[in-house]
């Protein structure tokens, strides 16, 4: 009862407030997937949901990011709750109440025609030009909804006419087309597979997300023969195989894996399901499969590395443990795992040549701290030295140059005196008041380099020569006095 008067108190004080409440508490009382599953597997034709409120909660959101935008706003992030709210229909989809998956779709689709031209007359930019997708969508609730012959005509006028203001529904256009009954679709799904794929001809360049559409809806309505039949035609791999584990068809899946995986994801997917099954060895060698294949940079390689890793810990299999190890440091190169390969390698002087070459020929930037770590580690002071010799550290990075500069004062004094002077001395011609505590800082390096050379005199001379030229700058005069030069 109080958060019900608090709601009306807030309505009351902002009578706008009312469309986001009627939004949400429609959106309350939609079954859940678990719950309409419970109650009903069969297709229901009516629909329920309220598309007025959906179609208010658009237009909310629309004129919220035209605000937003009119104030200096300049990503395209309110849009991503066009998305959201159009996923929606994916609660309805997933419990094959396909007619209300499409009602929230047509909603916030003619909604999106209707308001977007606030959107238009502030930036004069299309649907498509931002992150608004519905496509995907559309095609799922079309997939999972039995539709008439007249159905399927009305939807398609609506699509047609809507995709000229919005931006195209070619995969959902194409699944109005093809449903369930599409020949070669047919014809895969009983077994028969060809080079086409399920396609009469050359596939669209959206084929995989389209199939991965179909695979979903296969899987949530437990065709498990139809999912694989149709994973193996349309080469989702990752699919076919990770099922395969599902389906605790192990010994199928590991040796299929031999001869059609061909990517990390693929192998990652099976992997982590064998392990879950148990199948710990099987894992493993999928696993390091996997690892081989892809470039050193490929998303997600290191967390698979690790995971790899760790899986081979497990198992005492040490020497792949160590490869793997290796992945994952040139994926992400850091102390840490340099020392975690360390402690793994049995031939270390072998294994630390190799990561140490790695990174003095590395470019990457992800790597430059890990690189100035681990040359200190190794006391490889030229290294580090070299790691940051390009003027761009010092201007970008500069607390990365004093690392060095203090870890080498004592044996490359000169070095910290030339370029800690350079660095100080371009502040403070340039008279940059922001940057004062920067050239501060240099100079603490300069004065620790003289002390190191136990050339006391030659401070003082060039600090006094500081203190003359600069003397009219009070902020950069009191900083040092603070270090007590003056």
């Amino acid at each position: 009862m109080q958060t019900q008067g608090l709601v009306q108190a807030l309505v009351e004080e902002n009578p706008a407030l009312i469309e986001s409440v009627d939004f949400y508490v429609s959106r309350s009382v939609q079954p859940s997937p678990t719950q309409a599953a419970r109650t009903s597997k069969r297709p229901q034709r009516q629909t329920s949901i309220d598309q007025t409120v959906y179609k208010r909660r658009v237009r909310e959101i629309i004129r919220t990011a035209v605000q937003h935008w009119e104030y200096g706003g300049e990503d395209d992030e309110p849009i991503y709750e066009l998305n959201e709210i159009a996923e929606d229909a994916l609660t309805f989809a997933e419990v094959e109440d396909g007619h209300n998956a499409l009602a929230v779709m047509e909603a916030v689709t003619d909604a999106c025609v209707s308001y977007w031209g606030e959107v238009y007359d502030m930036l004069g930019m299309r649907p498509d030009e931002f992150s608004l997708d519905l496509d995907v969508v559309w095609t799922e609730a079309i997939l999972s909804t039995d539709l008439t012959t007249d159905e399927i005509l009305e939807w398609q006028e609506k699509l047609e006419e809507w995709q000229t203001e919005l931006g195209s529904f070619s995969m959902a256009l194409e699944a109005l087309r093809q449903g369930w009954d599409y020949p070669p679709l047919v014809r895969v799904l009983q077994g028969e597979i060809s080079d086409l794929g399920a396609w009469s001809g050359a596939s669209p360049d959206w084929a995989d997300s389209f199939s991965k559409i179909r695979l979903k809806i296969l899987q949530r309505r437990e065709h498990y023969e139809e999912y694989l039949y149709l994973a193996q035609a349309e080469g989702q791999m990752k699919e076919y195989l990770a099922m395969l584990g599902q389906l605790g068809r192990t010994d199928e899946a590991v040796e299929e894996a031999t001869e059609v995986m061909t990517t990390m994801p693929e192998a990652k997917a099976l992997a982590e399901i064998l392990r879950d099954q148990g199948q710990l060895s099987q894992a493993l060698d999928i696993a390091i499969q996997g690892l081989r294949f892809e470039a050193e940079k490929s998303v997600g390689r290191y967390d698979f590395a690790v995971w790899t890793s760790e899986l081979a810990e497990g198992l005492d299999q040490l020497e792949t443990a160590l490869e793997a190890r290796v992945v994952a440091f040139r994926a992400k190169p850091s102390l840490q795992e340099y020392q975690i390969v360390q402690s793994l390698a049995s031939d270390w002087p072998e294994t630390r040549a190799e990561l140490l070459t790695y990174l003095r020929d590395t470019e990457e930037w992800v790597a430059r701290e890990a690189k100035l770590d681990i040359f200190l580690y190794e006391e490889l002071v030229e290294d580090a030295i070299a790691t940051v010799a390009p003027s761009v550290y010092s201007h970008s990075r500069p607390e990365l140059v004093m690392r060095v500069m203090d870890a080498v004062i004592a044996s490359h004094s000169d070095w910290v005196i030339k370029l800690a002077k350079r660095e100080a001395e371009t502040i403070m011609d340039a008279g940059k008041a922001r940057d004062y505590d920067l050239a501060i800082k240099w100079l603490q390096r300069v004065h620790q380099a003289y002390r190191a050379q136990d050339q006391n005199s030659t401070w003082y001379r060039y600090s006094q020569n500081i203190i003359s030229a600069h003397i009219r700058k009070r902020k950069l005069i009191g900083l040092i006095k603070e270090q007590g030069w003056l």
